[in-house]
């Protein structure tokens, strides 16, 4: 047992039973006694499973022994007692390993500062040290999420409980179980688009804020005043209020709302710490400096017009003075205050975290068509008749000014006003507050020069666009195209004049989301790294700086996983002088939720960046062979998820058998799950988070493994298992992947459905997915030469371990309650089927706050 296995052992697991028991001691009728018996019914649901049982077998039988006397009623509310229970249990879980966080993960290896620097110094490589420090950038964007859905009273609980937890204040954590007990965790109505921004403003202010500084003060100790000039070595990204693809509620007030509120966060962040610093510039000069701006933030903060707000230039220069001030005059007393301070003001602006507009490409067509309709003559009447290099060439030379108050569709009329929102955001709080539209579902080079087009007719006419245009390309098929769609972009005269304004930078956003959605996960994650390797070439010879931007979801199946790794992979082949990624969900507040857990994970990003380009590139490299046995295995993978997707069986097993529609009835996120207003459930239509949450909920976790086993089953037997091996211990790219996949794996328990292999619709679709995971499991422990999944992170397997069987009840609920409510279909009218449904929905959150990454 490492060192890391044993701190989790004690710091975690066996203070959890310590604090677990605490419930039972509290004053609540209800947390009695469903105490008492949930462990009883814990053991009921193992030794069930182990023997084959179905949850309703587990269920009835465990109420036939210790509950005979309960009416169906009264058993239902019963097991709303359990879900509640368990709920306020993973919330415990939660507080202990962030309590525990500094020791049992290893803060002090790749994230090291100082390691860096020494590998600098004796490679000779200090010149390429300082440009980097001086370019290189991440960008950490924060998305809206139907499964951040902690209401704010319970986010305090669970900061106050690890705090006390950290201090061993044992009375004071059972006070708070006890308020943790008696809070409700349900939400009666859905939280608005702007309610989402302002939970998401919590994390910025309370933790990214002085992570971000924490982490800018370490690196100007080992390379003191190298990052002074770099405003992007470390900067947030907002899509909650801009967002109106992943949230269609979303509309030009809560834009412009958001950005507000951004800022007044921001400026309130600000004005505490200067106040902090006014304590200690109490000499001659100094002081009346402070004063001034302590005073010009108060009238900001007290001001909601916007009229009195603070300059971003003039406080910048105020604090040049007092630096300049202590330096000359005051023996330097101080100093690093400022510098401090000053470094926050770079990187945040006044704008704290740029709001991204995105839109779907569909959406962006249907009002770009409505414009052609109420302004005829602005293009002609056969534009779409055209070529494709004729239809661009028009597009990207569009002129004139058009009214956009007179379209009465609202989507339309919102799509075509976000253009001028931007600007509006702009001239308030900074260029960078908002300046990137993003092209969902991004066909091709049209997509793009539909928004050129659209951005200049509705708010920039003439003037050089200062946005930046982002195609999102997500399907197996738009991939492959992307390089050659930016070829014919950079190639155009008007896009090359739009990019020399904007740095000559294009920024490019790959979607893992929708990708593995629509091809599988093998398939999804080669695709990526195919398609970057396409856009850096092309771009390299337009000598246009690519920005990769990865929308990455929580679980590997969404392109979570590890994300240091996967940084650390990208070779020669694949700019990656910035990173820049998606933060979704349950991964915020597991990855983020407290300051050192931040200032870890931003510093992994970091150091990924600056070792990859500094020192990895060639390690990282793929030989041509090697891409050869991807390539292989991508297609082979492919056609094995092809064929499930293509199921007669696939859509209406997740509809009658999985949660499916119950993320879109719940009260956890104000979006639909799916686009389209059709009642008809179209894959295309289909949102990744509820499909991928869907198998999750399941216990199958379908898209983090499907086609994996059979790509590498195939290599076996064609002779090449050897060379699978050799490339998971040579390739960092190939081991992330099959690292990611066994964290999937490693949170399936094909036990709680197994009663579905008898089932006379679904059993052998059932036996097809089963059979795929024993074959996937085989084959990477294979590869990989371990004996267990995830043998080489200890940390990781514990912690799943302790949720999965924590959570366990509250799966056998969720089952039972679907197969209830089966039963119930032919009637509507009985009582139960309602209860049986908001059991379903509430057993969602606990399940997904215990996998913390499940969507």
């Amino acid at each position: 047992m490492n060192q890391i296995e044993k701190s989790y052992r004690e710091l975690v697991e066996l203070k959890y039973q310590l604090y677990n028991s605490l419930f039972l001691t509290l004053p609540l009728h209800a947390v009695q006694q469903t105490g008492l018996l949930l462990p009883l019914l814990n053991e009921a649901c193992v030794k069930g499973l182990e023997n084959g049982e179905s949850p309703t077998t587990i269920v009835n039988n465990f109420f036939k022994e210790h509950k005979p006397e309960l009416t169906e009623r009264e058993r239902i509310s019963f097991l709303f007692k359990i879900i509640q229970y368990v709920e306020r249990q993973i919330v415990l879980i939660d507080a202990l390993e962030e309590a525990a966080y500094t020791k049992i993960h290893r803060m002090n290896d790749s994230d090291s500062w100082g390691r860096i620097k020494q590998k600098v110094e004796n490679r000779k490589l200090e010149q390429q040290m300082d440009e980097l420090l001086d370019s290189f950038g991440i960008r950490v964007v924060l998305t809206a999420h139907p499964t951040q859905f902690y209401p704010g009273r319970v986010l305090a609980i669970s900061t106050d409980l690890t705090e006390a937890i950290t201090n061993d204040e044992v009375g004071y954590a059972r006070d708070l179980l006890q308020q943790l007990g008696k809070t409700p965790f349900y939400r009666k109505q859905k939280p608005s688009a702007y309610d989402e921004a302002i939970a998401l403003t919590w994390y910025l202010g309370n933790i990214f804020y002085p992570a971000v500084g924490q982490l800018l003060d370490r690196i100007d100790e080992f390379f003191p005043g190298k990052i002074d000039h770099n405003k992007e070595l470390i900067t947030m990204g907002f899509w909650p209020g801009g967002d109106r693809d992943g949230n269609p509620f979303v509309k030009v007030d809560t834009t412009l709302k958001v950005a507000r509120k951004l800022r007044f966060t921001l400026s309130t962040c600000y004005h505490t710490e200067l106040k902090a610093i006014k304590r200690r510039m109490s000499f001659p000069g100094v002081y009346d400096i402070i004063h001034e701006l302590d005073e010009l933030f108060v009238e900001e903060l007290t001001n909601a017009s916007g009229e009195r707000n603070v300059d971003l230039n003039h406080l910048l220069n105020q604090l040049d003075k007092v630096e300049k001030l202590l330096e000359e005059e005051h023996q330097g007393l101080f100093v690093d205050k400022i510098k401090s301070f000053r470094r926050k003001i770079k990187q945040f602006g006044f704008f704290f975290a740029s709001i991204d507009v995105r839109q779907d490409s569909r959406v962006i067509g249907k009002a770009f068509n409505e414009v052609m309709r109420v302004n005829p003559g602005l293009f002609p009447e056969d534009l779409w008749e055209r070529t494709e290099a004729e239809q661009l060439d028009l597009l990207l030379k569009a002129k004139g000014r058009i009214d956009t108050s007179v379209f009465e569709d609202e989507l339309v009329r919102d799509t075509l006003e976000s253009m001028k929102a931007i600007k509006s955001i702009q001239k308030e709080n900074g260029e960078r507050a908002a300046h990137r539209y993003i092209i969902s579902n991004c066909r091709g080079v049209v997509d793009i020069a539909k928004v050129f087009a659209l951005a200049r007719l509705c708010s920039w006419g003439d003037e050089p666009l200062s946005i930046d245009i982002v195609p999102l390309f997500e399907t197996v098929d738009d991939l492959k195209g992307a390089g050659q769609s930016m070829k014919t972009l950079y190639n155009h005269p008007k896009y090359k004049t739009h990019l020399a304004n904007r740095k000559n930078r294009q920024t490019v956003m790959l979607g893992f989301s929708d990708g593995t959605k629509d091809g599988g996960y093998l398939m999804a994650n080669w695709g990526i790294y195919r398609a970057k390797e396409d856009i850096t070439l092309i771009s390299r010879e337009s000598d246009v700086e690519v920005v990769f931007f990865d929308g990455r979801g929580g679980p590997p199946a969404r392109g979570g996983g590890n994300t240091h790794l996967f940084y650390s992979a990208l070779g020669k082949t694949i700019d990656s002088h910035q990173i820049q990624l998606t933060i979704q969900g349950q991964t915020i507040s597991s990855h983020y939720g407290i300051k050192e857990a931040a200032a870890h994970n931003l510093g992994h990003l970091l150091t990924a960046g600056f070792e990859n380009n500094l020192f990895n590139r060639a390690d990282s490299d793929l030989s041509a062979g090697q891409r050869e046995l991807i390539e292989q295995m991508s297609v082979v993978g492919y056609e094995k998820y092809a064929a499930l997707k293509a199921h007669p069986l696939f859509i209406p097993f997740l509809e009658e058998r999985s949660t499916l529609k119950y993320y879109g009835l719940a009260n956890i996120g104000s979006r639909p799950s799916k686009r389209g207003g059709s009642d008809k459930l179209e894959f295309d239509d289909l949102r990744a988070i509820p499909f991928v949450g869907a198998w999750s909920q399941l216990k199958q976790n379908v898209p983090g493994f499907y086609g994996l086993g059979t790509a590498l089953k195939e290599q076996e037997d064609a002779g090449n298992l050897e060379a699978c091996q050799e490339l998971y211990n040579s390739s960092i790219f190939f081991r992330a992947l099959i690292s990611n996949s066994m964290q999937s794996m490693s949170k399936t328990n094909f036990a709680l459905t197994k009663y579905m292999e008898q089932d006379k619709k679904f059993g052998e679709f059932w036996k097809i997915i089963y059979n795929e995971y024993l074959l996937t499991k085989e084959m990477v422990l294979k590869v990989s030469g371990d004996a267990e999944l995830l043998q080489d992170n200890a940390r990781s397997r514990n912690s799943i371990r302790l949720r999965e069987s924590v959570v366990l009840p509250l799966l056998a609920i969720q089952q039972y309650a679907l197969i209830e409510i089966q039963k119930l279909q032919d009637k509507p009218e009985d009582e139960h089927l309602a209860l049986y449904e908001r059991m379903v929905m509430r057993s969602l959150f606990g399940n997904i706050n215990a996998s913390r990454n499940s969507v």
